[in-house]
């Protein structure tokens, strides 16, 4: 059967996500952490950011984590001190921050080949619907795809199937006719809790080859290369 529809994660997956999120990272810790930068420091590492490497850990707070996920991972150690509107205060400060945010590379021309090939287009994120339009909008490659999904968009969080049975549905696509593409196991999972055709790793991300642990069909360095490989191509109709 052919795979008429391709679910992409968004940070990650098409944003770099070091080069969009990091300085981001700094900017919402300080703000939990009332400018204290040594608490702002344990913040982010309790919520993923390594500091030994300068990068964030996979399937961490940080990585793959809803406003409200992060706000939760800060206000562990923040404890009583932790804002009710951290969450809120979050995704506004992600939403002001994201028209800086870099595309993957060759990211415009992936998605052009993609969109000649594939029926369906559709982004499955687990930043808000707000950030997430912030955050690509500057790109204008929005236009390209035929389905958003955020994690307030009413289908759930990742990694349940919410997401990816909803475009499904909105594109009248089986399960079987679909492929996932993600940066974190999160998408990944997503993908086979959905009966997904294929699921695709992409290592512009948070994640390593050894971070997927052999549970993706293919990985690939990013999606520039995946709209390059004719064999995966030649399964999109």
């Amino acid at each position: 059967m052919l795979i008429r529809g391709l679910l992409l994660d968004k940070d990650g997956t098409l944003l770099d996500y070091h080069a969009s999120w990091m300085p981001l990272n700094r900017t919402i810790a300080l703000f939990a952490a009332c400018g204290d930068t040594a608490l702002a420091d344990r913040l982010l590492e309790h919520a993923g950011h390594d500091p030994r490497s300068g990068r964030v850990r996979a399937n961490t707070p940080l990585a793959a984590g809803t406003p409200e996920e992060i706000a939760a991972s800060f206000a562990e150690v923040l404890g009583k001190t932790a804002s009710a509107s951290l969450a809120a205060e979050i995704d506004q400060l992600f939403q002001k921050g994201s028209e800086a945010s870099v595309l993957v590379p060759d990211a415009v021309a992936a998605i052009r080949r993609l969109r000649q090939k594939a029926s369906f287009l559709g982004i499955a994120t687990s930043d808000s619907k707000a950030g997430l339009r912030a955050s690509m909008t500057p790109h204008g490659l929005l236009p390209s795809f035929d389905f958003l999904a955020a994690y307030d968009s009413g289908h759930g969080l990742k990694p349940g199937p919410g997401m990816a049975l909803a475009f499904c549905s909105a594109c009248s696509l089986e399960p079987a006719e679909i492929c996932v593409i993600g940066d974190n196991r999160h998408d990944i999972d997503m993908g086979r809790a959905a009966g997904a055709a294929m699921v695709v790793g992409v290592l512009t991300g948070t994640s390593t080859m050894a971070d997927f642990d052999g549970q993706t069909d293919l990985i690939y360095p990013g999606i520039a290369e995946m709209s390059a490989d004719s064999e995966f191509m030649a399964r999109l109709g």
